[in-house]
């Protein structure tokens, strides 16, 4: 599909179909443009026939003295409450109707969109991420096919003439969104260890400035990564940490690194989860998903950085030589972990990949992890977790979640939460001591232990990675890693 701007007359506009923005009150310089010239529309708008009611598309056909075919009016409610939520409703409502009427030509009016701090440039990236995002249906292991959309050319219609490079960045960043999305909802007997490698390998096959190699188990187990190696060997699945990284800059500029959680299927091992729900933990790789979403979307966009993805893939399964609650097992790290509840496994495999990262000599390391339940008690599902040993990185990070509109809230680490992870056994304790207490951020200060020779940060997006069963992975936060890498440029 082919996006592009144009800033021809909206009345010479010749497309099969125009969408223009509408208000309840007033601010709809579009149409009445279009009104100067149509009467079907001059009629209809006199008479109040175009739903201003926020989500609704309402289409006029024979649009007569306009070019294109069919002008379809997009309900915004009231322009004063107009802001980023109900923009992205609107675009949503578009994209639907534009699958639904099997459009193949479609331009947008962008011009009439007044969002506070907003400008046209933002718009347009945000309308073409969040358009063609929305296209994304999965059926992976579905027997009929939902198939491409029939649209082949989407216009964004605007006075301003240099909107190439955010149509470019929304459409990388949508793309990226839609490989995370795929990854996530992938059934944990495909998207196993080993597949996330397999993806991780053809993207350095497809793009120049994209390098893999994948760790296996026996590998990491001579290197000494013990904490892994406890989640792992539980499974008939094998193990692997995948390293990809993107080279955009001169070799010796330090490094963003990426840590992504890919336990691929988590029954909680040895402490075993409850039945219902439990099929929802296939998307426990969502960390990994992000990891590799991102990679994509910079090996699109080519931004002058350096990043490295590490992705650490198990699966997490009780048998006769899984991890047992009270074992103590030796990190990648030399600090010995005392095993407490094997359902907190995440937290094992990335301290691991957390030290491996040290080798890079990173600038910054962010780990991307659906980490806790306690992070959707705290949060919901709307914001992600940010965690950090270091506030401006914090800060930086929520900033860029702000600006793409894939929001993060900052959490605290404090000493009192590292002193519920001391144990009489080990250097420190899986989980802490107060329960389900503020357990994001007894998590996150686990993670700390390991982070301690560089700036971290990281991310819980238990309760942002999937939105429920029926919609499946949001593919978030690859807008927020993409905006974040984008402004160390």
């Amino acid at each position: 599909m082919k996006v592009s701007a144009s800033n021809v007359s909206l009345t010479q506009v010749q497309s099969q179909a125009l969408f223009v923005f509408n208000f309840e009150n007033g601010n709809n310089k579009t149409i009445d443009l279009l009104a100067e010239q149509s009467k079907s529309i001059a009629g209809l708008t006199g008479e109040g026939l175009l739903s201003t009611e926020p989500g609704t598309v309402t289409p006029v056909f024979n649009a007569d003295g306009l070019a294109v075919k069919i002008v379809y009016a997009v309900g915004c409610g009231k322009a004063g409450d107009f802001n980023e939520n109900a923009f992205i409703k609107a675009i949503k409502a578009i994209a639907e109707t534009m699958v639904k009427a099997k459009l193949n030509d479609a331009t947008v009016a962008l011009d009439n969109l007044s969002i506070q701090h907003r400008s046209i440039h933002w718009k347009a990236q945000k309308f073409t991420e969040v358009c063609l995002s929305s296209f994304y249906k999965y059926d992976a292991t579905l027997s009929e096919k939902s198939g491409e959309p029939s649209l082949e050319q989407l216009t964004l219609h605007s006075q301003e003439t240099s909107l190439e490079l955010a149509i470019d960045t929304g459409r990388s960043i949508a793309h990226g969104i839609n490989v995370a999305r795929e990854l996530g909802n992938l059934p944990g007997n495909i998207c196993t260890p080993t597949y996330l490698a397999e993806q991780a390998l053809a993207l350095a096959g497809a793009y120049s400035d994209i390098e893999a190699q994948v760790i296996d188990e026996m590998e990491l187990d001579s290197m000494g990564a013990g904490c892994f190696m406890s989640v792992s060997r539980g499974s008939d699945q094998p193990g692997k940490l995948i390293i990809i990284q993107y080279k955009g800059a001169e070799e010796n500029q330090k490094p963003y690194v990426l840590v992504g959680k890919g336990v691929t299927f988590d029954t909680g091992g040895i402490s075993l989860k409850p039945g219902p729900g439990m099929d929802e933990m296939k998307f426990d790789m969502c960390g990994a998903a992000s990891v590799l979403g991102t990679m994509n979307t910079l090996a699109e966009l080519k931004p002058s950085i350096n990043v490295v993805g590490i992705i650490a893939a198990v699966e997490n399964m009780p048998s006769a030589v899984a991890t047992k609650p009270g074992d103590v097992v030796t990190s990648l790290s030399g600090k010995t972990v005392e095993i407490l509840n094997t359902d907190a496994e995440g937290r094992l495999v990335l301290c691991d990949a957390l030290t491996y990262a040290e080798r890079f000599e990173p600038e910054t390391v962010i780990d991307i992890a659906t980490l806790t339940g306690a992070i959707v008690v705290a949060l919901g599902h709307h914001p992600t977790g940010v965690f950090a040993n270091d506030e401006t990185l914090q800060q930086e990070l929520v900033a860029a979640g702000q600006e793409v509109w894939d929001r993060g809230w900052p959490m605290p680490i404090w000493d009192e939460y590292k002193e519920e992870l001391k144990s009489p056994y080990a250097d420190l304790a899986n989980i802490g001591t107060a329960g389900r207490a503020g357990g994001s951020n007894v998590a996150a200060a686990f993670l700390s232990a390991f982070a301690e020779k560089f700036r971290w940060a990281h991310l819980d997006i238990a309760g942002t990675a999937w939105n429920n069963r029926k919609e499946g992975a949001s593919g978030r936060p690859v807008a927020m890693l993409t905006q974040y890498l984008l402004d160390r440029c």
